[in-house]
């Protein structure tokens, strides 16, 4: 029988174990990692990996999925802030670009290598591009953004921020993401703002 403190702190080792695995991807991606690397570098049992997810990959998943997740969290919360539509995407932008500026260059080569956790961060983006859509509609509607085609800046975001994602900003510009969506913030405010 399991006692309650048990229960708990199994559940809360997990969850911390967890998050120093997003904290150590983060810094050098996980494509190189063993299990065993692993749990000698969080200073836990292997076991108690296998209590977090039942394989590497898995483990990577729950990772990138607890990253991911915190982070629409804390960007959502930045972008609820100010009461201008225009201010709302700006805010909502720059806070993905903090966001994914602890991401190493490393953790972006593998997700693009690991389909998985790629998917993750796919989905991330599309959710991010339809949340921008929806923030340009509110402000046009508002009467606080100039009339623009919101659904052609939705599709335009949208197309920006997967090109960040697959890499092609990058490459084109040598400007890795948090910069880019830097960038991207700077452009759509600046092209809705009423003259």
């Amino acid at each position: 029988m399991t006692s309650a403190r048990t229960a708990t702190r199994g559940p809360a080792r997990r969850a911390a174990v967890l998050d120093d695995l997003v904290e150590l991807f983060l810094a050098e991606g996980f494509a190189a990692c063993t299990l065993d690397d692993l749990a000698r570098r969080l200073h836990c049992s292997k076991s108690t990996l296998y209590a977090v997810a039942a394989s590497k990959e898995q483990l990577v998943v729950a990772a990138v999925r607890r990253f991911f997740a915190r982070a629409t969290e804390a960007v959502e919360a930045r972008a609820a802030q100010p009461a201008d539509a225009g201010a709302r995407i700006e805010a909502y932008l720059l806070a993905v670009s903090e966001q994914l500026r602890p991401a190493s260059a490393a953790f972006f080569a593998d997700l693009a290598a690991f389909a998985p956790a790629g998917e993750v961060y796919a989905r991330n983006t599309r959710t991010a591009a339809r949340r921008v859509q929806q923030l340009v509609d509110e402000g046009v509607a508002a009467g606080t953004l100039r009339p623009v085609h919101a659904s052609f800046v939705g599709a335009a975001v949208t197309e920006v921020m997967s090109a960040i994602h697959a890499g092609r900003i990058a490459a084109a510009t040598d400007l890795d993401d948090a910069a880019a969506y830097a960038e991207l913030a700077a452009l759509v405010v600046g092209g809705l703002h009423r003259p």
